[in-house]
């Protein structure tokens, strides 16, 4: 099972989860093309939530009982059992947000520039996710429990 673990009492609101997140998804993956020249503009699949002294980032939590899965008439999103991943398949989507409403962390939000929803896929190819390797007070935490181990 995988999941990022949030410790909001460190997270200073800086967005750099954002933007690496972004650049991670961008067609160039570099922080200067992806954002001065590339359209449309890439977007980060968390959120970041700062309300007074408390801030912190909102990705997918990857839920044992993921309620957004359940809830999908499309099947666009699923669990993979092996890893705990709940990917989201945009070719399934047809962004009728039902999955928005029954996150209760909020995790899943539409996605202005498609119509369809977005949500935190742990990037793909990369060890650890890029909002975790690039938050310089190390307020997100990547963690992967072995079959059998709780969280």
């Amino acid at each position: 099972m995988v999941y990022v673990q949030l410790n909001e009492q460190v997270c200073i609101s800086c967005g750099l989860c954002r933007v690496h997140c972004a650049v991670q998804h961008s067609r160039s993956r570099d922080l200067l093309k992806a954002f001065k020249s590339e359209t449309p503009r890439p977007s980060a699949r968390l959120r970041l939530d700062a309300s007074g002294p408390v801030s912190l980032a909102i990705p997918c939590r990857h839920c044992i009982e993921p309620w957004c899965v359940y809830s999908c008439l499309t099947g666009a999103l699923s669990r993979d059992v092996a890893t705990g991943n709940v990917s989201h398949d945009p070719k399934k989507c047809i962004g009728c947000w039902t999955c928005v409403l029954s996150c209760p962390y909020g995790a899943i939000f539409p996605d202005p520039a498609t119509g369809k929803v977005m949500k935190c896929d742990l990037c793909p190819g990369r060890e650890t996710p890029a909002c975790v390797e690039n938050c310089p007070n190390e307020a997100l935490s990547y963690h992967i429990l072995e079959a059998g181990n709780g969280l």
